[in-house]
């Protein structure tokens, strides 16, 4: 039985900010956003002291995810200010990374072998598994301090540790989120040694659903399931290249050159409605598909949205927010339903949540077994010593509540879900 701290935010709907929240979002009231995207490159490049993006089909894309956030009326000048900021980033590292791959050709020549790539919905395991299997170090994962630079920058020293110039500042902007959102770390810890998602690497060419999470852009939306998403997936690949290039240890560019590296664990959820340009790039991975209630996932991700909501919109749209990603997580299984059949089957293993919390351990073996990899007395003493330092309620357990949250009955939402209840009828509330 959990002894974690429950936690129930009483005020998601109509918040209490505290003090420094209230700054932080006067603080921006006067600024002048530019939502633009000459003005997203010149602060990118003036970071860098590069000038060369490469393919320049990035832009189009970049120029909808401002003009979607700019259409986000709820939106006040904090999360304007996010967006942009986020957005100077991901190009910042667009240009590092071609500057890299221009100096350094052969990274194209680095084989992605046999990589372990997690999918399913938000709330549904995902980060459990990842976190446990990059345990081993036998694999090669990316901590969030590099997914924020993954490459860095010319005359800094490359330590792949703690001692790292990227990871400091990963820190000091853990810190800083920490302090203005505190309860995140209880739903979704984003600590700069956490193993992340590579959503953070697709998001360099500009082609993920991550700005979902962060704005209301159903614009965006419709525009990125849209289009093809296999030239994207290309250049995951390419980034996975890029961060096994820069794995070693050493001063800037001496800290590259392996041509041998481990075998990648890899997760987003945005891959569960991406499953065939995945396997199109990465033919010879193994996929994990978790699944749990989508009912389960639905309070938990519309509880996170409306939680981070708080500094960025003056008011909380809860029945907007519920409609919102009632209609995101239909879309991530629909499409799930219709292109995990087209995976290789001896490649696709499912993982069903219930089972997964019940014994995890149970589970992670037989990933090793299902991927035909050896685990290894080193190695289940390494998950071992994970799972004593991240027990799940480490930072407290939120308790949701979508009918006292969002108004919703669970039995109106059922219907909804009822064609991935057929599929996976061990998930199905109403058998359990």
């Amino acid at each position: 039985m959990s002894t974690a701290q429950k936690i129930r935010i009483e005020d998601l709907s109509n918040p209490v900010l505290s003090e420094l929240q209230q700054a932080a979002i006067a603080n921006t009231e006067s600024l002048q956003i530019n939502l633009n995207v000459d003005a997203v490159l010149m602060a990118a490049m003036e970071n860098t002291g590069l000038t060369d993006f490469g393919d320049e089909g990035f832009k189009e894309r970049l120029a909808e995810q401002l003009r979607s956030t700019a259409e986000d009326t709820w939106m006040n000048n904090f999360g304007r200010m996010s967006v942009f900021a986020t957005k100077v980033q991901q190009a910042s590292s667009r240009l590092r990374v071609v500057d890299a791959l221009s100096r350094h050709p052969e990274i194209h020549n680095i084989e992605i072998k046999r990589p372990i790539m997690i999918a399913g919905l938000p709330r549904s395991g995902t980060t459990h598994l990842l976190n446990m299997l990059a345990a081993d170090t036998r694999f090669r994962s990316m901590p969030h301090w590099e997914s924020r630079q993954p490459v860095p920058a010319p005359g800094e020293e490359v330590t792949h540790d703690q001692r790292d110039p990227r990871f400091q500042r990963a820190v000091q902007a853990y810190q800083g989120s920490d302090a203005m959102l505190p309860l995140m770390k209880s739903m979704h810890d984003m600590n700069p040694e956490h193993i992340h998602e590579d959503i953070e690497l697709l998001d360099i060419d500009f082609a993920s659903y991550t700005l979902e999470w962060m704005a209301h852009v159903p614009r965006w939306r419709d525009y990125y399931l849209a289009h093809d998403q296999t030239p994207h997936y290309g250049f995951l690949k390419t980034m996975l290249q890029v961060l096994s290039y820069y794995s070693g240890t050493g001063i800037g560019d001496a800290a590259g050159g392996d041509l041998a590296p481990k075998q990648w664990v890899t997760k987003t959820p945005q891959h569960l409605e991406q499953l065939i340009p995945l396997h199109t790039n990465f033919p010879d991975a193994t996929f994990l598909v978790t699944h749990r209630d989508p009912i389960e996932v639905f309070s938990s991700t519309a509880t996170l949205v409306a939680y981070m909501s708080r500094i960025r919109n003056p008011i909380i749209h809860m029945d907007e927010i519920a409609d919102y990603w009632l209609d995101r997580i239909e879309r991530l299984l629909r499409a799930c339903l219709r292109d995990q059949q087209m995976l290789p089957a001896d490649q696709t293993m499912d993982v069903v949540f219930p089972e997964f919390m019940a014994d995890d351990m149970a589970m992670v073996r037989r990933v090793y077994e299902f991927s035909g990899i050896s685990l290894t007395p080193d190695a289940e003493h390494q998950l071992a010593a994970y799972l004593k330092a991240n027990h799940r309620g480490k930072h407290g357990q939120i308790v949701y509540d979508i009918e006292a949250d969002f108004g919703l009955k669970r039995d109106a939402l059922y219907e909804r879900f009822d064609f991935y209840y057929e599929r996976y009828p061990q998930l199905d509330p109403h058998t359990q």
